[in-house]
């Protein structure tokens, strides 16, 4: 059932890109399970609208900037209890019902806007409205948003609403969507809600849709969710990796687990700027740069590919960065790509690690000693040709990339709703 969905969302989304966007966006929540005919034909024209849903204060800076980047703005439709309920579908735009969701889809005159501007917006628009609105927006490169305000009843005035903070599903690429969007807006289908809505005891009406609401994007529920499935990876992680303890000075695998999740979770930031290949974390990819790669057998991701990544790219300047010799003089210069041998295609791999900025900070400083074992050195990441060096220092390919792997988890959490 949610691959069904998230698939019909996706061919949706697709759509939306190349056709009409009223259109698009209608259908794409009708996917969802929102339909309705209540609606109010406007031209769409930005000071139409405006005149149509005059604020309580006219003429704001913030009106201003609105009407600056708006292209366009028109009232898809409106859910009442009565849709909510028995899925009837035909009724007419009852301006008045503060019971009700509104949806409207806006277009942008630029290419991309920050979370800040688009809560500007969306306040903009509801507080115009007696009614919780629903706001989807278009950029001109196609990039979509989907943003709801929070409200609460004001304390001294029943007849006006608090707005609250705005949360955003922000800038989803309709042609390539993200996993974790077709998730969320999956969850936010009616049949989803409705199913919560009865797990939760909840009245099928604008009440209980508007509680399921604020639960999907409820941010601090996903955080915990997210912690929550992290901890459970990070315990298995302590049972399934190895790491070195006939040495010098050792950590506890709990440490060596906590350097990798916080050098990852640093690396996926900088990944959603673009500044690291996506490449790098596609396992199809990754199994045709490296020699005899094998998910569940073996352990070369970890070596050849973040260890290279975090050490002698990211912690080293593009003009310095290259293979070590495999010699003496460069065994212990931890700015040199190690693992040449187990590198099926080293000139491609180079050309994933060069988009990657040098990081200048102690993160993703290499802790090995430079002194050789033999003289009381010591190897804590081993990040070494010798194989004697990193002996029993494991961490398995189906740790990255099976179905509970890390790669898949923080790929099912990409920053999806965002609050302002």
């Amino acid at each position: 059932m949610n691959n069904n969905i998230r698939e019909q969302i996706g061919h949706a989304l697709g759509a939306l890109a190349d056709g009409d966007f009223v259109v698009g966006a209608r259908d794409l929540l009708a996917v969802l399970g929102y339909e309705s005919t209540r609606t109010l034909d406007i031209s769409g024209r930005v000071n139409e609208f405006i005149a149509q849903f005059p604020a309580p204060n006219e003429n704001t800076q913030t009106e201003q900037v609105f009407r600056e980047n708006a292209r366009s703005i028109r009232i898809l439709f409106q859910v009442t209890d009565t849709e909510i309920a028995t899925v009837q579908r035909t009724a007419s735009f009852d301006r008045g019902n503060a019971r009700s969701f509104l949806f409207v889809a806006v277009a942008l005159n630029g290419a991309s806007y920050s979370r800040g501007q688009y809560a500007q917006f969306t306040r903009e628009i509801n507080k115009r409205i007696n009614m919780p609105t629903v706001v989807l927006f278009k950029t001109v490169t196609d990039l979509l948003t989907l943003s709801f305000v929070h409200r609460r009843e004001h304390k001294r005035d029943s007849n006006r609403d608090v707005l609250g903070h705005v949360s955003l599903i922000r800038e989803i690429d309709p042609i390539k969507p993200h996993r974790a969007h077709l998730d969320i807006l999956s969850d936010l289908s009616l049949p989803q809600r409705l199913a919560w809505m009865d797990a939760h005891d909840k009245p099928h009406n604008f009440d209980g849709l508007l509680t399921a609401w604020l639960n999907a994007l409820d941010t601090e529920a996903l955080n915990r969710r997210f912690y929550g499935d992290l901890f459970g990876w990070f315990e298995r992680a302590i049972r399934e990796a190895t790491f070195p303890s006939r040495q010098k000075r050792t950590l506890p695998p709990e440490e060596h687990i906590i350097r990798l999740i916080t050098r990852l979770m640093f690396v996926w930031f900088i990944k959603e700027k673009r500044l690291i290949a996506e490449g790098l974390f596609i396992e199809e990819r990754i199994a045709r740069l490296l020699k005899n790669y094998d998910r569940d057998a073996g352990d070369s991701y970890y070596r050849a590919v973040l260890q290279n990544l975090f050490f002698a790219t990211l912690n080293t300047e593009k003009n310095s960065r290259g293979f070590s010799a495999g010699s003496n003089a460069t065994h212990r210069n931890f700015s040199r790509y190690r693992y040449e041998n187990e590198i099926a295609d080293p000139d491609q791999l180079l050309d994933l690690f060069a988009q990657t900025p040098f990081i200048n900070g102690g993160l993703f400083d290499c802790l090995d000693s430079e002194e050789a074992t033999r003289a009381g050195g010591y190897r804590i990441d081993c990040f070494t040709d010798k194989p004697s060096q990193r002996r029993d220092y494991s961490i398995p390919n189906s740790l990255f990339f099976d179905d509970d792997g890390l790669i898949p988890l923080f790929n099912r959490y990409k920053f999806t709703v965002e609050e302002n």
